[in-house]
């Protein structure tokens, strides 16, 4: 096979293969994947996405794809096109959220939100080298740590078998958007390794929903890119060296002048996988961030926008450390035993209290987390009844951590908030089991999980329009327990099917909870305007889920249907200052969500439903129910050539996603027509 020079460069700078010769060769085979799923996986709600339908998406993102597991959702129900970058924080089971994700999400095993926010910058992930999404829903931390209080998404890069020449598509759409995505990769020696580059821009919509519109309110443009190179090289016949490196640029407008967010990182990871009678991996990793958001506050008529924050430079950076390892016990009887090590730095540096149009005020907020666990897990297979049971502890530290605001005029100090450092020990654990008998598995478990408030959370107040959100550093730790019976059944080769009932719980649940409401100067944010709402972010005394989700596949000659159905019965429990949310469901949490697509050979449709959900904890702000219908239909032209035509909610339903405390309405994507090519792989 010919070798690329540009791809033999790239990937030769970042991963030195071993010399190896072709006698040793044909011995030598390399996945750059993570050791085998764990046998004790089989007591939990795992839902796994391939590669087709991660590629299947009319809107070809990562972020859509997902959606096909009912129940978990984004903060918003707007995609990373047009949403804040900061309101995109992942959960599951109905668990609600803010900014931050309480569903872990890693990519090769590296922990992917952002250092300072805990939000996912999902443009970074491309589908294009993507092998899979594995979803677990529930299950604690398990081995995980902190974050994963609701669910886990992994994200799988592509195996040497999927990489082999170019891969690739382009397409033009509705707004004058444009969308390309390339593949380049293949063998090198004993190893394997791919590079991929993708760009996406539109013109955007207008946010807004007509009805409200005003001349201050414009289109929301987008433009965002990435590079990634993945090396896998032999050390030996059963231990290999995987090296990443992901860089990304992200810019979005939020549809009125001066709304502009987005950022930039850079990440890297190196993990070697042993695969012996003692198999072990052990990764290292280095995520660095910079975002930049500004803020606008818009008066009745909507005829006048005033800048009111300019978070002009967030910087943070990530560094973590992960090692498992797994004794030869027998082919019946697995034990896991690890630790992990994750550090969070950040800040922000903004400028607020616009007068005439400038700002007279600078802040600077931020600090350091750290969390050092160790965990170990034994799972036991005795013929149809599989066993499972495990534990870990956490320590944790928040440090060094400021609030510093001063005038810019004298440059005289108006606030210096210097919390003290704390620390402390988080113990969980999970416990499962599954029993099989012939076409359906039973399954049931139990668990604990816990999160570590993120910067932003403790330190960062924030204004969006009239509205005003205290910060506040004593936040305490967030804590999960949930149970859970399910039953798998496959009553034939080409169908399965899934059933779940569970029952959540997160104490302390990090909320943003109204406190008062403008005109009057208020503790943490000053002065807050009529109309709009003082909140301060504070821990809640829980937040209880009970719910089912339902979950099929069916393939039937060229027909193939799959359907997923989540239901969460949330209520917020609170009491002291938050006493008047108890009782009432959390922001942003429908209580139904459908999804399901419908293939028949190169064309497929999906559609999905959401009943209506609050914008706000006190339940005053009601966004409606909301149902579209993507399609995408990819016709073969040649052997390797496709032409593709999607289409993103094709009955242009209004879908809101956001409602101000003056009652204005934004929307997510409208209709939204693509036409494309698509070169599928081969040999260069």
């Amino acid at each position: 096979m010919t070798k690329g020079p540009f791809l033999c460069a790239v990937v030769a700078s970042c991963v030195a293969f071993p010399s190896i010769s072709q006698a040793e060769a044909p011995d030598i085979v390399v996945t750059g994947s993570a050791l085998p799923a764990a046998k004790g996986d089989a007591a939990y709600d795992i839902v796994t996405i391939d590669r087709d339908r991660l590629e299947g998406t009319a809107s070809n993102r990562i972020e859509d794809a997902l959606r096909d597991v009912a129940g978990l959702q984004q903060f918003r129900r707007s995609d990373a096109r047009s949403a804040n970058a900061t309101s995109q924080g992942a959960t599951l089971r109905g668990l609600g959220g803010n900014a931050s994700s309480r569903a872990l999400l890693v990519l090769d095993g590296v922990p992917q939100s952002d250092p300072f926010g805990g939000w996912v910058t999902w443009p970074a992930f491309q589908t294009i080298r993507l092998s899979n999404a594995r979803v677990t829903r529930g299950g604690g931390s398990g081995i995980f740590g902190s974050g994963a209080l609701s669910g886990t998404i992994e994200l799988s890069s592509l195996g040497a078998a999927q990489v082999e020449g170019l891969i690739g598509d382009f397409s033009y759409g509705s707004r004058q958007s444009v969308e390309g995505n390339i593949l380049a990769g293949g063998r090198i020696g004993s190893g394997f390794g791919f590079v991929t580059a993708s760009y996406a821009r539109g013109d955007g919509f207008v946010p807004i929903v007509a009805r409200q519109r005003g001349p201050v309110d414009i289109a929301a443009p987008y433009e965002q890119a990435s590079l990634a190179v993945r090396g896998v090289a032999p050390l030996s016949a059963d231990t290999e060296l995987q090296v990443s490196a992901l860089a990304f640029t992200d810019r979005r407008t939020r549809g009125t002048i001066l709304s502009d967010n987005g950022g930039d990182g850079a990440d890297a990871s190196l993990r070697v996988v042993h695969t012996g009678d003692w198999a072990w991996q052990a990764l290292a990793y280095l995520q660095a961030r910079k975002f930049r958001s500004r803020f606008v506050s818009v008066n009745a008529a909507r005829t006048n926008a005033t800048q009111t924050v300019d978070q002009f430079n967030v910087p943070s950076t990530g560094i973590g450390a992960r090692v498992e390892v797994r004794p030869p016990l027998g082919d019946r009887i697995e034990l896991r035993l690890g630790a992990d090590y994750r550090r969070t730095v950040g800040e922000t540096r903004e400028l607020f209290t616009y007068v005439n149009a400038l700002p007279t005020r600078i802040r600077e907020a931020g600090g350091n987390g750290d969390t050092l666990g160790a965990f170990a897990e034994l799972s036991a297979e005795m013929g149809a009844l599989t066993l499972t049971g495990g534990g870990r502890v956490d320590h944790w530290n928040i440090r060094d951590g400021r609030l510093l605001e001063r005038t810019l005029a004298t440059g005289a100090v108006i606030r210096n908030d210097r919390p003290a450092d704390r620390a402390g020990w988080e113990p969980t654990g999970r416990l499962g089991l599954a029993y099989g008998a012939g076409p359906v598995i039973l399954r049931g478990a139990a668990y604990l999980g816990w999160r570590l408030p993120t910067l932003n959370e403790l330190y960062r107040p924030f204004r969006v329009g009239a509205d005003a959100t205290a910060a506040n550093p004593a936040l305490k730790t967030e804590r999960s327990r949930g149970v859970e019976i399910g039953i798998d059944w496959r009553p034939a080769e080409a169908i399965s099917l899934r059933a779940t009932l569970f029952s959540n719980r997160l104490d302390r649940a990090i909320a943003n909870v109204t406190l008062g409401t403008g005109p009057g100067v208020f503790p943490g944010v000053g002065f807050v305007a009529a109309g709009g709402a003082y909140r301060q972010r504070q821990n809640l005394d829980a937040i209880r889920s009970n719910g089912v989700e339902l979950d099929g596949q069916a393939k039937l000659g060229e027909w193939a249907l799959g359907a997923s159905y989540a239901y969460a019965d949330a209520k917020v429990r609170a009491s002291g200052a938050a006493f008047a949310l108890d009782g009432l469901r959390p922001a942003q949490v429908p209580q139904h969500l459908v999804s399901a697509t419908l293939g028949w050979r190169w064309l497929q449709a999906t559609a999905r439903y959401a009943t209506s959900q609050f914008e706000d904890d006190a339940n005053a702000r009601r966004l409606g129910d909301a149902f579209t219908i993507d399609a995408i239909a990819v016709i073969p032209v040649t052997q390797r050539l496709s032409l593709s035509l999607r289409g993103e909610n094709l009955a242009n339903a209004s879908v809101e996603t956001a409602m101000s405390s003056a009652g204005t309405v934004e929307r997510a994507t409208p209709r939204t027509l693509w036409v494309g090519v698509r070169l599928v792989g081969g040999k260069r």
